[in-house]
């Protein structure tokens, strides 16, 4: 699973019952709607992920997270953390650490002021 792919499902895996409209995907993905789009098809190749109607919005197509996809997010998920802590956080002590915390709260805090990217209000 690629991070792209990774990060779509982890989306998903956050959002109330796992469901988010493809546009509000891509927004949470960072990413544009047609690569957010191709990501899906090649989840729900795997049965990963379902994509159906919004049930708000007849125009809209709404993506939900399958049993076998939380499955799949749950499973990689703790690989996933090491690989960052390895790769980022070993290098560092811990005034590194809390120097990189307030740098990318201030970068957050640009990207996203009101929160509302993130499920939680934060990344």
């Amino acid at each position: 699973m690629g991070m792209h792919e990774y990060w779509v499902l982890a989306m998903l895996s956050e959002a109330p019952d796992r469901t988010l409209r493809m546009r509000e995907l891509a927004r949470r993905a960072q990413a544009s709607p047609s690569r957010v789009s191709h990501t899906i098809d090649r989840l729900e190749g795997r049965g990963w992920v379902i994509r159906q109607p919004s049930t708000t919005d007849r125009r809209g197509q709404q993506a939900s997270l399958t049993a076998a996809g939380l499955e799949a997010v749950q499973s990689t998920a703790p690989s996933h953390v090491e690989r960052v802590r390895q790769v980022v956080f070993d290098a560092l002590d811990a005034q590194d650490v809390a120097g990189l915390a307030r740098i990318m709260d201030r970068i957050l805090a640009r990207l996203d002021p009101t929160g509302e990217r993130s499920p939680g209000g934060r990344y």
